[in-house]
């Protein structure tokens, strides 16, 4: 039972990327699917949130606009497509699975994946 992030990789600033999480061994839209990023020296942070059964998402305020969460039930996965990237959205990014959004928080964490590098360029 697992998370697996991909996706991740080096891009301009401007250009975009879309992360996956994948899930094995459960059904992802039976949980809330959080997504995180930590940057060098930072804490970790949410930054968007999709609730169980996909109804509501969330975003910070930092990519509000810019990022948008969606799902594929079909692949069992959850996706963070990520458009007009800038430096400082370089960070380790992080899908958990878990009980309930609050905000772009996560509650009653289960399955936390291991991260995916992106780094963007100016």
């Amino acid at each position: 039972v697992q998370v697996v992030e991909s996706g991740g990789g080096l891009v301009q600033a401007g250009g975009s990327l879309r992360l996956s999480c994948a899930a094995s061994g459960f059904t992802l839209d039976y949980y809330a699917i959080g997504w995180f990023r930590q940057a060098p020296g930072k804490e970790r942070e949410g930054i968007s949130c999709i609730s169980s059964s996909y109804v509501s998402t969330y975003y910070a305020d930092s990519v509000k606009g810019r990022f948008t969460i969606s799902s594929d039930n079909t692949n069992n996965t959850v996706y963070l497509q990520m458009n007009s990237l800038k430096p400082e959205d370089t960070a380790v990014y992080y899908c958990a699975a878990g009980g309930y959004c609050s905000g772009v928080g996560l509650l009653e964490l289960r399955y936390w994946g291991q991260g995916t590098q992106v780094t963007v360029s100016s």
